[in-house]
């Protein structure tokens, strides 16, 4: 039996204010290209063109505009992918599956050079009792759920092999794509995804010859 997963809370979120989106910009500039532990707030507020008093003020902390910063691109990210999906509505849940990598193939090229955002902060940050902690794995949950969902539907027995096999292609990709040792990460992942679909569908065909 597999061990049961608490519920992931949601984040406290603060309201933005001109000048909290400015330090927010700036955050998620740095953190991105320099990682989290390297970028201090002195640099944040001097980047943001506010004094620190202001960015306190605004979130009360470092950590907070670390969760302010992934929260925001994990929302940017479902409303990219959302219209991926609302592009191919009505159709198979093969064709939304491959939607999904089409999209995350869109993302990489426009906001992730150096990989995914969620697998660079877990990399700093793996304490729970980070208050951006909730906010990395809840995306990979929603993820995986989201695979989870659309494997059902192809292939009810086996739904949770494929869709973990499928989050494994995905993420795989994700970090492919940021090292960079080899081109197109995403085009590969899909060969390989087309081949478990169509294994899939071959297995339901059979299935229902018995």
């Amino acid at each position: 039996m597999e061990p049961v997963q608490k519920p992931v809370q949601k984040p406290h979120r603060v309201r933005m204010t001109p000048g909290a989106r400015r330090v927010l910009a700036a955050a998620e500039r740095l953190f991105y290209e320099r990682g989290i532990h390297a970028v201090g707030v002195d640099l944040i507020a001097a980047e943001a063109g506010v004094t620190k008093k202001t960015l306190y003020d605004r979130f009360g902390s470092k950590e907070q505009i670390v969760v302010e910063y992934l929260a925001g691109r994990d929302e940017r990210w479902r409303e990219l992918l959302a219209g991926h999906l609302e592009g191919v509505a009505g159709q198979g849940a093969d064709v939304r599956v491959l939607a999904v990598f089409e999209a995350s193939r869109v993302w990489a090229g426009e906001y992730g050079a150096k990989g995914c955002s969620m697998i660079n902060a877990h990399a700093e940050i793996s304490d729970p009792s980070h208050p951006a902690h909730p906010v990395i794995t809840g995306q990979k949950r929603w993820m995986l759920d989201l695979f989870t969902g659309l494997a059902r539907e192809i292939d009810a027995a086996g739904a949770d092999r494929l869709a973990r096999t499928l989050m494994l292609l995905h993420e795989g990709a994700l970090v492919a794509h940021g090292v960079g040792v080899f081109p197109d990460p995403f085009g590969h992942a899909l060969d390989r995804v087309r081949e478990l679909l169509g294994n899939a569908e071959a297995a339901r065909d059979r299935a229902s010859l018995r």
